[in-house]
């Protein structure tokens, strides 16, 4: 292999996102990760010899970082469709958003799986891009914020594992890595960093919360935009990161900071998601780029598509051709904003720029 391949990006992908769904009133009712793969493949970046189907996580897998019971919980409620009053309470399986639902244990699992797939990968020097990765809630022994297992924390346990000790994990998630962080409080081998809304849910990740050292956070007021994010990335994060020289970084690009998302405040364009891509992959050694949040399907699969392209250095098009066009015509999302979407969300992959002045909560974040 030449050193042109060894940096080819490697896109994780599977199936079961298709169909899978949280449950038809649920914000992960809507396509996501197959909306990302369906305009990759037709927009002629995303050859067979770049995909790689994720295999299932075992349970030897799992419980490196969750708890064995747990773990056997979710097997269970998928197995009989049901859970009992002590395990919902216990592992909040069916509870607050983490619903019974038919793919329950296989999709996490999935994920999982996907990701310690793309931390091998990256741990040989490849850059890795798995979108149905992400979900940075999840706790050793319970589910939560619509995460079952912890597959960012498994993909940096296994970074660890390899014998990677100085590594950067970056989360422009609306929402804190708040389970990414509690894994590695104390823990000088990871630097977690997230930039995230303010107030919002898991009420976490305030600018003086460092884990001990390990950890920064920059919490952005609500209707934070480009100028904004880009100032902290480029005057705070960059630095840090450049600073460290880290052997690996992972990257949880949750879309849900966009401003037509259901479960945010912030009033970003993917403009920035693709500008934070750019920005670290130089910076990597080792790249590992995740999904996350985002509950607008034409905006999440937009938003990952381009990252897509910002990985391998394709120029994203003005207009898209009528395949990808039709990809994104032939979505539905049950929300106000998707029985009568704005003709952009279908004819192009990039959002116009939402610039604006530098408040001073934003300003405050900055050293």
């Amino acid at each position: 292999m030449t050193g042109s391949d060894a940096r080819r990006p490697i896109y994780v992908g599977h199936e079961i996102y298709r169909n899978s769904s949280y449950g038809p009133k649920h914000p992960l009712a809507v396509p996501r990760v197959s909306t990302c793969t369906d305009l990759c493949r037709t927009l002629g970046w995303l050859p067979d010899s770049a995909y790689r189907e994720a295999p299932m996580a075992t349970v030897a897998d799992l419980t490196r970082f969750h708890d064995p019971g747990y773990i056997a919980a979710l097997q269970a409620a998928e197995a009989t469709q049901s859970v009992s009053a002590g395990n919902r309470e216990l592992y909040r399986i069916g509870a607050e958003g983490n619903p019974v639902y038919r793919e329950m244990f296989r999709r996490p699992a999935l994920s999982a799986g996907g990701v310690l797939l793309g931390a091998r990968l990256a741990a040989e020097g490849r850059i890795v891009h798995c979108p149905g990765g992400g979900t940075h809630h999840g706790r050793p022994d319970r589910a939560a914020g619509f995460c079952f297992t912890n597959d960012a924390v498994l993909g940096l346990l296994a970074w660890l594992d390899a014998g990677l000790s100085n590594i950067v994990y970056l989360d422009i998630d609306a929402h804190h890595g708040d389970g990414v962080q509690d894994a590695f409080h104390d823990d000088p081998r990871v630097l977690t960093i997230s930039l995230h809304e303010e107030g919002r849910w898991p009420f976490t990740g305030t600018a003086t919360d460092v884990a001990g050292g390990a950890a920064r956070n920059f919490p952005l007021p609500p209707g934070c935009n480009d100028t904004e994010f880009r100032l902290v990335i480029d005057r705070a994060v960059l630095p840090l990161i450049e600073g460290r020289r880290p052997e690996a970084i992972m990257l949880q690009a949750g879309a849900d900071a966009l401003e037509e998302d259901p479960l945010s405040r912030l009033a970003l364009s993917n403009n920035v998601y693709w500008y934070v891509a750019a920005a670290v992959k130089p910076l990597a050694p080792r790249l590992l780029v995740l999904g996350g949040g985002g509950y607008n399907p034409w905006s999440v699969g937009r938003c990952w598509a381009g990252i897509w392209a910002v990985l391998n250095g394709f120029p994203i098009p003005e207009l898209l051709p009528p395949a990808a066009e039709a990809v994104l015509r032939g979505l539905r999302w049950d929300r106000v904003a998707g029985r009568n979407p704005p003709e952009h969300w279908f004819r192009t992959l990039r959002d116009l720029p939402r610039e604006g002045p530098a408040r001073p909560a934003v300003a405050r974040l900055l050293p």
